[in-house]
């Protein structure tokens, strides 16, 4: 599988085609707003509006909208050889599978596929030549059906998340005094050097934030706040709040 077509080229379907534009892979991006197209442009290998002319690759990714993914579906005409990925949230492979011949996967990414970073969870487990595309462009995860709302949550949503604190630590030192630039270059670099130390490392989240706090110290004063806060519970609610929603797109398709 040396070929890939994405289908939609907004803000997902826009950062897995810049993505696989740094890989073997030949891209084909394909919508039908032409400004879209026209955005991608420098990025795939070619672009179209025709339906067709993506539905011919071994590969077919839907990057479109889970209102109207049915309608996309009911348009291609794929082939049992070929696979069909779907990256809209809620939408389980039943629905894929019961509008095409083609193997069907679901894939949850995030917009860091542009850059080769992605966190992505994957459903079913299996569907290799698929696995193989996706994987270039970070971390892919295989899960059962029934765990792909909670990744929609974690890893889909996630990022939103991420950019909320990575914003409230800037705010942080902007109001202490800090230039904005610099707040936010130790911000979103505290953010990136953390998660690759978390990585890189086979020691439990807890152990780590030992290593930081010395008796005494800032970090620890820091951490009392947040241990004594509701800062986990409101993020684990905002996890619960996305993958609730993604269970209610997904049966809002089931009754099309």
């Amino acid at each position: 599988m040396n070929s890939v077509s994405v289908i939609g080229c907004g803000n997902m379907g826009s950062a897995l085609i810049r993505g696989l534009a740094d890989t073997e892979y030949t891209v084909t991006a394909c919508d039908v707003d032409e400004a879209a197209l026209e955005a991608v442009a420098g990025a795939a290998d070619r672009t179209t509006a025709d339906i067709d002319e993506a539905a011919a690759a071994p590969l077919v990714v839907l990057a479109v909208k889970p209102d109207v993914i049915t309608t996309v579906l009911d348009a291609l005409d794929l082939s049992a050889d070929q696979t069909l990925c779907s990256v809209a949230a809620g939408v389980e492979t039943d629905v894929l599978a019961a509008r095409t011949d083609a193997t069907v996967c679901r894939l949850m990414p995030n917009l860091a596929a542009e850059y080769g970073e992605m966190a992505a969870a994957m459903t079913p487990p299996g569907v290799d030549d698929a696995r193989a595309v996706f994987a270039s462009l970070g971390t892919v995860v295989e899960l059962d059906e029934e765990l792909m709302h909670l990744a929609t949550a974690i890893n889909g949503s996630g990022p939103a998340f991420v950019f909320y604190l990575i914003d409230a630590m800037q705010t942080a030192g902007v109001e202490g005094g800090m230039d904005p630039d610099d707040a936010r270059a130790l911000a979103t670099q505290t953010f990136r050097g953390a998660a690759e130390t978390i990585q890189r490392s086979d020691r439990r989240i807890e152990a780590s934030i030992d290593a930081v706090c010395s008796p005494n110290g800032t970090t620890i004063e820091g951490m009392h706040v947040l241990w004594d806060g509701d800062c986990a519970d409101q993020l684990q609610s905002a996890i619960t709040a996305a993958e609730h929603r993604s269970k209610e797109l997904a049966a809002e398709v089931d009754h099309e």
